[in-house]
Formats: structure tokens, sequence, C-alpha cells
């Protein structure tokens, strides 16, 4: 058992321990965005059997269409973790567990994004003109965008500026 961290930098533990640990973190992360999808999820099968539904343009049910199966394919992505957990437990093989599962809630949440935009669009294509509703979403999904990707990129960069990615550990920072 071979301790990470001897460079002076980060955490002294076991690959065990650390896949233990990041393990935990990603249910926490998981419990977020899984009550967020599966609550758009069950508002999004509700819409087809509510009476206006059949006033909908071919347009906005193909819409309809697309974001039901994203928001399932989010589902599925997001849920896909406590798959791997369940089949692999016990099978010594967390460490790879934890990177799988991790680019899973990746994958869920580039399907929860497409699924936030596409709701969006089919919301605001019903009560606002179709080329505001247009640039409402992509204003959201901007706004989505920074707070999803842009604001994590940069207090990564900012972390690895403090810690000198040309040392030891190569700025790696814990995660």
């Amino acid at each position: 058992m071979t301790r990470q961290g001897n460079d002076g930098h980060g955490r002294h533990e076991t690959v065990e321990e650390r896949a233990d640990r990041l393990w935990g973190e990603l249910l926490q992360e998981l419990r977020v965005a899984q009550t967020g999808v599966q609550i758009l999820f069950g508002f999004l099968l509700t819409v087809v059997f509510q009476s206006r539904f059949t006033e909908l343009s071919d347009t906005d049910r193909a819409i309809y269409t697309s974001t039901v199966m994203l928001g399932a394919a989010a589902v599925g992505a997001l849920i896909g973790p406590v798959s791997f957990h369940r089949l692999l437990t016990g099978r010594r093989l967390k460490p790879r567990m934890v990177v799988w599962a991790s680019r899973l809630t990746v994958v869920g949440l580039v399907l929860l994004f497409c699924t936030m935009a596409s709701a969006l669009l089919l919301i605001l294509r019903l009560a606002v003109d179709h080329t505001l509703a247009l640039w409402l979403v992509g204003v959201m999904a901007g706004w989505f965008v920074v707070c999803w990707g842009v604001l994590p990129a940069l207090a990564r960069h900012a972390a690895r500026s403090e810690s000198g990615a040309g040392g030891p550990g190569g700025g790696r920072t814990e995660g």
C-alpha cells in the first residue's frame, strides 16, 4: 500500500483510501444532480397528458420528444454510477470504478445541460416570440457554461498557478 502525496503536496493516502474519498464525494455530487434531473424528467413526462399538448406545432412536438429523450439519457447516466457500485462492489475495482463513474457523471451533466436548454426552448417558444425564445435560451445556455465549466476551469487554473505547475506533482490538485 503505497502512499500518495509524499512530495509535500496533497493528502497522504493510499490508492484505496483516495478511491473511497473520491467515491464519497462523487455520491454527494450525484445526489444533487439526480434530484434535479429526476424532478425535471418527471415534469416532462406529465406534459404529454396536458390538454394543450395537442395544440403544439410539429416543431414543438419534435422539441418535446428530443427533450424527453435527453432527459431519459441524463437520468440513465446520472444513476449509472449506482449500477457500477452495485455490480463491482467487493471485486477490488474501486479506483477504476471511480474513474468510470466520474466519466459517466460528466456525460450525465452534459445531457442535463442539453435537457435544460431544450426544455427552456420548448417552454419559451410557447411564452414569447420564437426569435426571443432562441436568444433567451442562448443566454441561459451561456450562463450554464459559465457556472458549470468556466468557473471550475478558472478555479483549476488559479490552483495550478498558486502551486507552481512546473514543480513536483505537475500542479495537480486534489479532486
